[in-house]
């Protein structure tokens, strides 16, 4: 993990070495940001991570700050340090922070349960995150996927559901595909670059993407229609936090040449409750403060634009971050309460974990007895459960 840390702190300063002489006259940084800061995101290569070395240099040219961006292969992996204290923040994803709130799969074992986590910033950028398919597989449209070789990625149970979202908003579940398993996204990915499947689960704008746009099978997105409001009842009570959206950014796609599709926030600027929120204020300040300084310097970053942000999505804010919404007169009374009914079900989740953790359950029992009592506890309190089993 220090080596890992070395690394992010020296391309953070290589960035800013080869600004050189293009620094602007530094600013002091808003009252409450640490001169130091640290972030966890994902893995040294990936487009989470290009971004948060992208602001970490905006930030040390700007206000003189340091970015230290600690990265992670995995959903825990990037969240445990921002339980831990070792990051104040973590530019994570829909595993991080939603599943992570909810207390299911990997978060649904001893040891985790339901996190109170908070959200900063939503990245909503022009790319698309869906299954993305072989041009040569003759799939067109979600329902195309019905019979076709589709990943499922071993250990990776956020990307799976996913795609369970996906088919179940063309009716269908992974008993109408062919599931092949790999061992990784890229694996993945590589399985249909090479011909071993037809479709996976990827971001647009990801290196693979790229790829398979390259090779000889081509790349298309699978339409995923905004008009059916029946699929997107079925997709979203599999998934609340995909909503429809036309991609723009990645591969095959720009301005132009748009796809009708569903995507998410990525990445998630969060935190915990517990973290400071002065802090959390000064951070929230800073990323809108700066956004001039790095909103063209790595793919995808101009989705942290203010005006992109949803006040309404599946995790709640911090109350920091809402200091500084409400000053831009931005937060208002349906955001708040919108907050509050997210907050109120986190202590639903947190009072069934507790509950269950007290009745010490063996470890092989541990999982299933955890998800019924959560089920039982939201649905006692009038809230979906979403996810019952896995």
């Amino acid at each position: 993990m220090k080596l890992h840390l070395k690394i992010a702190n020296l391309a953070v300063g290589l960035l800013v070495a080869s600004a050189g002489g293009l620094a602007s006259a530094q600013t002091s940084p808003p009252a409450g940001l640490p001169s130091t800061l640290a972030w966890s995101a994902y893995d040294v290569g990936s487009g989470g991570y290009n971004q948060a070395v992208a602001i970490g240099n905006a930030l040390k040219q700007k206000y003189g700050v340091n970015l230290r961006v600690l990265p992670g292969k995995n959903d825990v992996s990037r969240t445990l340090p921002a339980r831990e204290g070792q990051v104040q923040f973590s530019a994570n994803g829909v595993g991080g922070s939603y599943l992570a709130q909810e207390g299911v799969f990997e978060f649904g074992v001893k040891g985790w349960g339901p996190q109170p986590i908070r959200g900063l910033l939503l990245n909503n950028s022009d790319q698309v995150l869906t299954v993305v398919a072989a041009k040569d597989s003759g799939i067109k449209t979600a329902a195309d996927l019905k019979g076709k070789r589709v990943a499922w990625v071993i250990g990776a149970p956020s990307l799976n559901q996913n795609i369970t979202a996906i088919l179940a908003f063309a009716n269908l579940t992974w008993d109408d595909v062919k599931k092949v398993e790999f061992g990784g996204f890229g694996a993945a990915m590589d399985g249909v670059i090479n011909g071993q499947a037809d479709a996976a689960f990827s971001s647009s704008i990801s290196g693979k993407a790229y790829q398979l746009a390259k090779s000889p099978r081509g790349l298309v997105y699978p339409v995923i229609s905004h008009k059916d409001k029946a699929g997107w009842a079925r997709m979203n009570a599999t998934a609340p936090f995909f909503f429809p959206f036309m991609g723009a950014e990645g591969a095959e796609l720009d301005q132009n040449n748009k796809v009708e599709s569903a995507s998410y926030p990525y990445p998630i600027l969060m935190t915990y409750e517990k973290q400071d929120a002065n802090t959390v204020y000064a951070m929230t300040k800073a990323m809108v403060d700066s956004f001039a300084d790095y909103k063209d310097a790595a793919p995808g970053n101009a989705g942290w634009a203010l005006d992109r942000q949803n006040f309404s999505w599946v995790i709640p804010y911090h109350e920091g971050a809402i200091r500084y919404f409400k000053e831009r007169g931005l937060w208002k009374p349906e955001h708040q309460a919108h907050n509050d009914k997210l907050i109120a079900r986190q202590k639903v989740l947190a009072d069934a974990w507790k509950a269950v953790s007290a009745a010490n359950h063996p470890d092989d029992k541990f999982e299933q007895a955890w998800m019924t009592a959560r089920a039982d506890a939201l649905k006692k309190a009038g809230l979906d459960p979403v996810v019952t089993t896995w």
